[in-house]
């Protein structure tokens, strides 16, 4: 049960960030099909929202817009994901790219190439680039859910019950992760800031980079998957 005072505060936080709710959707719905609608990818978020200014404790360090920014994204990425809207073939696709990609870096013992990559796969570079093409369209949270969604991993919003060994865990996976960012090829890396830090939508990095938005699209999609398998040995 909470206080009645924790409960005003609860809806003031909830009142003051709203937008922040909208922002979201609106940012994320630039990566899904055209059968998502914000109003629903809003409602989540609005759950999300709820959830967070019940949960949150300043003394955990977080400020609140970063702790509810995660809270939102989660909940709206649940969503989607009970629609069930990717086809398994994307799924299918997006590990055998991942572990093309592990087999060729740990055999180089460098970054793997486009044109590596396809013929790992016995594709044409044309066939990979579809392939990147559609696990976008499914797969563009894929960044999001090893690192906030808690697929398996980090929940950022579980942590009052976790132990001490739980705890060393995800700082240690987060550490990992950091790194594996700092090591991605430059282009990929960039592209990831800015989505991920400056905010830009892939149209607006398109212009940054010269280059298409389904370019950025597919260099979004590799970074995910090279990231995966980097990552393997902590799925």
């Amino acid at each position: 049960m909470y206080s009645e005072v924790e409960t005003r505060r609860a809806d003031k936080l909830i009142a003051k960030h709203a937008p922040l709710v909208k922002k979201i959707a609106h940012h994320l719905l630039a990566r899904l099909p055209a059968s998502v609608q914000v109003d629903d990818l809003i409602q989540a978020g609005m759950i999300g929202l709820l959830e967070a200014a019940k949960k949150y404790e300043s003394t955990k360090g977080a400020t609140f817009e970063t702790y509810a920014g995660i809270r939102i994204r989660g909940s709206m990425m649940d969503e989607v994901r009970k629609g069930d809207w990717v086809p398994r073939s994307v799924h299918r696709n997006a590990r055998r790219i991942s572990e093309a990609i592990k087999s060729i870096e740990d055999r180089e013992g460098r970054d793997a190439r486009d044109e590596e990559i396809a013929t790992e796969l016995n594709m044409t570079l044309d066939e990979y680039f579809a392939c990147l093409k559609d696990s976008n369209s499914g797969k563009l949270f894929s960044l999001d859910e090893v690192t906030e969604s808690g697929e398996g991993m980090i929940d950022a919003g579980e942590h009052d019950h976790a132990g001490p060994g739980q705890q060393f865990f995800e700082a240690e996976f987060k550490t990992s992760l950091v790194n594996e960012i700092a090591n991605l090829p430059e282009r990929e890396r960039l592209v990831l800031s800015l989505y991920y830090e400056e905010e830009l939508n892939l149209k607006e990095i398109g212009l940054v980079l010269s280059v298409s938005e389904s370019r950025v699209s597919q260099i979004h999609s590799q970074a995910a998957m090279r990231l995966r398998a980097r990552m393997s040995h902590w799925m």
